[in-house]
């Protein structure tokens, strides 16, 4: 979620390794190839570059997007904590309602230190995924020189941040806090579905994370849902381990895994453990899928908005870059997903300024 980066993790170059109804303002922002108003246009992106260095690390994206020679018709909405500071507006849901227009939507990083923590996360970033049914969170993780090349699919619209709690006599000594963790049958399974057809793609190896032997209501849930789903893949080997098992493996045995399913709150905890341990969470791209598309996807480098290098030219803009990279091949342009991936690849541990990290990799696609 890329508001955490505001107070957590910056992806730095130099380790390269009371809501309103007002509408934002909506901008052209580029339209590579320049097509002419009555030529053909490619797909609709919609850009949220947010606040911090989001918009910085968004523009060299868009610039190596240009280089592969993608078309791309985007239009930038001013969305993030900075605009919530400013009127009050965090999305409204005649913006929302534009949003689904689009084909995928873009987004650098939101979240400042002088929004209080929820406020941005809910209203902006949670409140996109659940209306849109984003329901699936992809994270690719690599490393060659570790023999790292795995994905973690998060479910992403349920579990512990669908919002089911409440407190009573708060502020009090007798006050009480519950959070719950819902989970239905219906978004276990289409998550579960999803990992079993990515892992027939790749090494044909799924894992579940989860916590059974505590967690017994859910886990059950989960554990035979992937079990009934799994006699239809008979070709994948499968796995299970607990969720504190699999932060071991990860740091000391990481080669183990292949596709990782997991529920929304272990799967948020492990991707930022797979990035620390891949290279840093400035290298960590994501993509927050509707794979039936019945509403736009979201692509988004997993750091924050880092607000103490914003205009430094110290941020690393690799994980944005690599989100569109994600973003491309979800819209058909697989040939230059590719190549935008591999320059990436080969610009890892290069030094230098955003802007020059950014010409690098436009550079070599």
């Amino acid at each position: 979620m890329s508001s955490k980066g505001s107070g957590k993790g910056r992806p730095s170059s130099e380790t390269s390794s009371p809501g309103g109804s007002e509408k934002p303002k909506r901008t052209v922002l580029v339209r590579s190839c320049s097509p002419s108003a009555s030529g053909p246009r490619g797909p609709r992106v919609a850009v949220i570059g947010g606040d911090g260095i989001g918009p910085e690390v968004v523009a060299e994206a868009l610039k190596v997007v240009r280089a592969a020679t993608v078309e791309l018709d985007t239009a930038d909405f001013d969305l993030g904590g900075a605009r919530y500071l400013r009127d009050g507006t965090i999305l409204p849901d005649e913006v929302l309602n534009e949003l689904r227009s689009f084909d995928a939507i873009l987004l650098g990083a939101v979240g400042t230190p002088d929004v209080a923590p929820g406020v941005i996360e809910r209203g902006l970033l949670l409140k996109m995924r659940f209306a849109l049914d984003q329901y699936v969170n992809l994270r690719p993780f690599t490393a060659a020189a570790k023999g790292i090349d795995m994905v973690v699919i998060r479910e992403n619209t349920e579990g512990s941040y669908a919002g089911e709690g409440g407190v009573l006599r708060r502020g009090t000594r007798h006050e009480v806090a519950t959070q719950g963790s819902v989970n239905t049958r219906m978004g276990v399974e289409r998550c579960v579905r999803y990992a079993f057809a990515l892992a027939q793609r790749r090494r044909r190896h799924l894992t579940l994370v989860h916590k059974t032997n505590v967690l017994t209501f859910a886990g059950d849930l989960w554990q035979r849902t992937f079990d009934e789903v799994a006699t239809e893949y008979p070709g994948i080997d499968t796995a299970y381990c607990h969720v504190d098992a699999a932060c071991i493996h990860l740091v000391e045995d990481p080669d183990r895994f292949d596709v990782i399913v997991t529920d929304n709150l272990f799967g948020d905890i492990l991707t930022d453990l797979a990035g620390a341990v891949t290279g840093g969470i400035g290298l960590a791209a994501s993509a927050n899928l509707n794979p039936e598309r019945t509403g736009p996807s979201l692509f988004e480098p997993v750091h924050g908005s880092a607000p103490d290098i914003v205009g430094t030219g110290r941020a690393n803009p690799l994980a944005a870059i690599r989100s569109a990279a994600m973003m491309l091949e979800f819209l058909g342009e697989a040939d230059a997903a590719t190549r935008v991936t591999q320059a990436c690849t080969a610009a890892v541990g290069r030094a230098g300024t955003t802007v020059e990290i950014g010409d690098a990799v436009a550079e070599r696609v």
